[in-house]
């Protein structure tokens, strides 16, 4: 299928590891202009790979969780490519696992917010003005099945996702003239989840439902393209049905004793 996403420009935070870089190598096979934002400098290895490998790409430092950084970069990325056409917005941290929510520090709780909530409101509301003059102008955000379902001892990473799923329909709402949905998917093999759930080495041989970050970039770039059009203001789920179960133990039905 083509995504007709042949020459757009595609704004990922988050690119330098994890559901982020996926994302930008997903894009990127399609065609797409990337543009790599995230604080960790290794996302300027991850965009020279790109551009070994025949793709325009730009990484531009910065925290999203500061409004200046977050300005200047999407100018930044103006400046390079001269528009904006999808924007992918993947940062996020977890905070601390498994901690009792009445244990988490207001410092913790307010970091998770920082990246996960504020980080893509900051990201939503310095892109819209440019995807405004886009006719096929997308924002997918990462958001986790924790948003729907609350995880035990993550209390400010449920809260956050959350917000997550709640802002991508504040953002569909408030700028119909932009397609805006999120993908909440379960366990994710990142270098974040192996070191939330202790495993270090990965996933292989864990009773875990887990995808790789390639499985879901395939989503997002999907819902960045303009084959999904009709999509709009809603979170995608990608949990294995995890989510259709009940959580209560399975009903010993009582057996109809006539033939």
């Amino acid at each position: 299928m083509d995504l007709q996403l042949r020459d757009r420009v595609a704004l990922i935070t988050g690119g330098a590891s994890g559901i982020g870089r996926a994302c930008a190598d997903a894009l990127a096979e399609e065609g797409a202009q990337i543009a790599l934002l995230d604080r960790d400098p290794a996302g300027e290895e991850v965009a020279a790979l790109l551009r070994d490998r025949g793709h325009d790409a730009l990484f531009v430092r910065a925290d999203v969780t500061v409004e200046a950084d977050v300005r200047t970069a999407v100018a930044a990325v103006l400046d390079r490519f001269g528009r904006l056409d999808t924007v992918l917005g993947c940062a996020g941290i977890s905070g601390p696992a498994g901690t009792p929510a009445a244990e988490v520090s207001v410092a913790d709780w307010d970091q998770v917010m920082a990246v996960n909530v504020r980080g893509n409101f900051l990201l939503a509301k310095h892109t819209v003005p440019a995807l405004r003059s886009s006719s096929v102008a997308t924002i997918v955000l990462i958001a986790s099945d924790a948003a729907l379902v609350a995880f035990e001892g993550m209390s400010a990473y449920n809260t956050s996702k959350g917000a997550v799923l709640m802002l991508t329909r504040s953002l569909s709402v408030d700028h119909p003239e932009v397609r805006v949905n999120c993908l909440c998917p379960g366990v994710v093999d990142t270098p974040m989840s192996r070191a939330d759930l202790g495993r270090p080495d990965g996933f292989a041989g864990s009773d875990l439902p887990v995808m790789q970050p390639a499985d879901l970039a395939r989503h997002a770039a999907f819902l960045a393209s303009p084959v999904s059009s009709p999509i709009n203001g809603t979170s995608v789920v990608s949990d294995f049905g995890y989510l259709a179960r009940p959580a209560v133990p399975p009903y010993e039905f009582a057996v109809d004793p006539t033939p």
